[in-house]
């Protein structure tokens, strides 16, 4: 399996659409859709009836799930957006590394 890019508990930097410059952690990553959930990011609004399940009816919040390519991982030195490349450590453990400032994301 090949590692990816962005995984859980990122922070990335949203590049296009609404929520273009917002910054939030990535709360689920869906790789078969290609598609992320950003935390405070994407919030869509479905007005509800009420129901048995839901007496009061009312206003739902949540974050919807965005394309992949609308975010970049932030850079941990400046928080800016950066593409994300791998190396190999010399123990051989593979890296995560932030191409802008060539800070190590995980490991």
């Amino acid at each position: 399996m090949a590692s990816a890019k962005i995984k859980k508990g990122d922070s990335v930097v949203v590049l296009s659409g609404k929520d273009k410059g917002q910054t939030g952690t990535v709360a689920k990553v869906m790789p078969k859709e290609g598609k992320i959930v950003v935390e405070g990011v994407n919030v869509a609004t479905r007005h509800r009836k009420p129901s048995q399940a839901n007496p009061q009816g009312g206003i739902d919040r949540f974050e919807a799930p965005m394309h992949i390519s609308k975010v970049a991982l932030a850079d941990p030195k400046s928080g800016k957006p950066t593409r994300v490349r791998f190396e190999t450590k010399k123990d051989g453990k593979k890296v995560r590394v932030a191409v802008k400032s060539g800070e190590t994301i995980d490991g």
